[in-house]
């Protein structure tokens, strides 16, 4: 294998990534728009739209994108991954509040802001999801990657797809 591979590999993940993270941008703008639509400030509205958008991402990327998400360590895997979040969601919050608050014509749209804060998120987040939350770490990766045996960033899982209900557990074959 060449590292062609794994760098497909890796930017394959990015996208799936990012496309949960379009998703995620759907939601917080959705409840954004309620938020302020009942009253809130865009600043409060944010807060819960942000925090609501960072459950959806997590359950979708730990589920189809990491496929990792188990059981018996969701509540450690949901603690890591919004603390390794955090600081993404800290920038993509005070990007956000700082343009709506300059009241320039576009900059301070609540919409253009949002974008703006969620793309600089994206940037962080995918890096520390990856690595620190889901992740094995880069080397085991790209190995496994190498070797085409694996299906998770998580463990190296049986190819028959997960037919249970709720949270999929990897069936994590002996000895490798």
């Amino acid at each position: 294998m060449t590292d062609q591979t794994s760098v497909s590999w890796e930017a394959g993940m990015a996208i799936k990534f990012g496309a949960v993270g379009l998703l995620g941008l759907c939601v917080d703008a959705a409840l954004l728009r309620i938020g302020v639509g009942v009253g809130m400030t865009p600043a409060i509205a944010r807060i819960i739209s942000l925090f609501c958008a960072m459950q959806v991402t997590f359950a979708i990327n730990g589920l189809h994108v990491f496929r990792c998400l188990e059981r018996g360590k969701w509540l450690r895997q949901w603690a890591g991954y919004m603390t390794a979040n955090g600081l993404g969601n800290l920038c993509n919050y005070w990007i956000f509040v700082t343009l709506i608050s300059t009241h320039w014509p576009i900059a301070s749209n609540h919409y253009v802001a949002l974008l703006a804060g969620s793309f600089a998120a994206y940037l962080i987040n995918y890096g520390s999801t990856r690595l620190l939350v889901f992740g094995k770490g880069r080397a085991a990766t790209l190995q496994a990657v190498r070797r085409r045996r694996m299906q998770s960033v998580c463990a190296f899982v049986d190819p028959e797809p997960l037919l249970t209900v709720g949270l999929p557990e990897p069936a994590i074959k002996p000895g490798r």
